[in-house]
């Protein structure tokens, strides 16, 4: 009996999606997303005004963006995403098209579509590209992970929490007083 051929698809395939259709492209497979919800889209909002008021505040360097924002993590057409919040500190790896290489620091806020993509699929291709951080955040189960990459580091949170960035020497952010 003959094998099926899988389609492996690229960064083509991505860019011919219909307007408004939401997808990611990991190792050639195309991952179709649904639109955030309110309390998705708030922790988002809470978030990136936060990093950005500390980035501006130390007169930093990095940029941090939220989705949908294009992350390149390789140099092939294979791998596209558009993680929740970006957080790039080399400024060569910004282009008009978006990132490309590994951001700095990563957050995913989780979905009930995203639950296996954020704590597997995208958890080994953020490592394995050399993003320094990552975060996801699990509202539904009240739960933050922690993966500190440079020092194979994990911390479990919850929203009620304060967690310590640890790509910045004295970021830490207090959940409590978020608005979500």
């Amino acid at each position: 009996m003959p094998l099926l051929e899988e389609k492996v698809y690229t960064i083509d395939d991505i860019y011919a999606l219909p307007e408004g259709e939401r997808a990611e492209l990991i190792d050639g497979h195309i991952y179709y997303t649904a639109p955030p919800n309110r309390t998705h889209q708030k922790i988002s909002m809470e978030l990136s005004a936060r990093i950005l008021e500390y980035i501006r505040s130390h007169k930093g360097k990095c940029e941090v963006y939220a989705a949908p924002f294009a992350v390149y993590l390789d140099d092939t057409t294979s791998t596209y995403v558009e993680p929740d919040i970006s957080v790039i500190c080399d400024p060569d790896k910004l282009d008009d098209q978006g990132c490309n290489g590994a951001p700095d620091w990563i957050i995913e806020i989780v979905s009930p579509a995203s639950k296996r993509m954020d704590y597997y699929t995208k958890l080994f291709k953020y490592r394995t590209a050399g993003v320094r951080e990552y975060w996801i955040i699990d509202a539904a189960k009240n739960q933050i992970f922690v993966y500190n990459f440079e020092k194979e580091d994990t911390e479990q949170y919850t929203l009620q929490d304060s967690v310590k960035a640890g790509i910045y020497e004295n970021l830490v952010i207090d959940f409590s007083k978020l608005d979500i």
